[in-house]
């Protein structure tokens, strides 16, 4: 089921093109990963997704209709990168404050306050202001008021920042057990690897355009060049006569190898047996997300100036 559809949106801020003609869908229950460049335009469609801003073109769809901010705001948790807590305010009393702001009656807001301050072992603080606490502490707080009053739709702005090992794995088992309830998670960060252990669906944005969109196992697949790890007994420089792949290099003790054109992986193992070497492992290796975002964003400035509208 789809929880959210963005139709051919865009949004101009005066002469300069923030989001520029983008179009997906995000399915109840999925981690959905929200990747770009700094400056591509992500925050921009993330606040549209929450009816901070109004898209100028396009149209957004929430939950089965068109997306009605006065009602479906309080059904989405967002957790932004620039932390929007109270320095002042007492850390119970802000859980409280901001869980009555999404809908939750006092009772409700309390006892699912207390509920997700025991699972994180967050009771102690609950006298102390934010300004008190350090970051990890303060991220850990921002994530509870996120996901609080259970909304279908979360998303989270690299809510690692600042967290150990441990409460890094602490909250992303909290994020995989929301999903497996059916909420929807899209999730920001600029960490490919947490990327590619999370999420089973992204978008790439870049200059305000969608560049990439799909599957995280085919979209690797699409962007595969042939690569394998090959364990053997003895090097391939034993090897006489003509090869079917081209040596890489090592990795891990292994050989990297690039089945050349019009070979398979097939050929390669017979070649190998033929020739007596003894094979202790064979796997073909898929580029990272970290490398196809590389890849695609290559000569992209940092803090790129928007596309100037004609």
């Amino acid at each position: 089921m789809e929880i959210l559809r963005i139709e051919n949106v865009k949004k101009y801020f005066t002469s300069q093109k923030a989001v520029d003609d983008i179009s997906l869908s995000v399915h109840q229950g999925s981690i959905f990963g929200l990747l770009g460049p700094n400056g591509a335009g992500k925050t921009t469609l993330i606040r549209m997704i929450t009816g901070i801003f109004f898209p100028d073109e396009g149209r957004i769809f929430f939950d089965g209709r068109k997306f009605n901010v006065r009602e479906d705001v309080k059904k989405i948790g967002y957790m932004p990168e620039e932390r929007g807590l109270y320095k002042k305010m007492k850390i119970g009393e802000q859980a409280l404050y901001l869980a009555r702001l999404k809908g939750l009656s006092r009772s409700e807001a309390l006892n699912k306050t207390k509920k997700w301050f025991e699972k994180f072992e967050m009771q102690s603080w609950w006298n102390k202001k934010v300004e008190d606490l350090s970051k990890g502490m303060s991220q850990k707080l921002q994530f509870v008021t996120t996901v609080l009053h259970e909304p279908k739709l979360i998303i989270l702005d690299e809510p690692f920042s600042g967290l150990d090992p441990v409460n890094t794995n602490l909250i992303k088992d909290e994020i995989f057990r929301l999903a497996h309830e059916g909420a929807t998670v899209i999730f920001s960060t600029h960490r490919m690897e947490q990327v590619e252990e999370i999420c089973d669906h992204i978008i790439l944005v870049n200059k305000g355009k969608k560049i990439l969109d799909g599957n995280v196992q085919e979209i690797k697949k699409q962007f595969k060049e042939n690569l394998f790890s090959v364990g053997v007994d003895r090097p391939f420089s034993d090897a006489s006569d003509y090869l079917p792949f081209r040596i890489m290099g090592q990795k891990n003790g292994k050989q990297v190898i690039q089945i050349l054109d019009g070979k398979t992986p097939n050929d390669v193992l017979q070649y190998l047996i033929q020739r007596g070497f003894e094979i202790h492992s064979f796997q073909e290796l898929l580029p990272s997300l970290n490398d196809i975002f590389i890849k695609l964003v290559e000569g992209t400035s940092p803090s790129r100036a928007f596309e100037q509208l004609n």
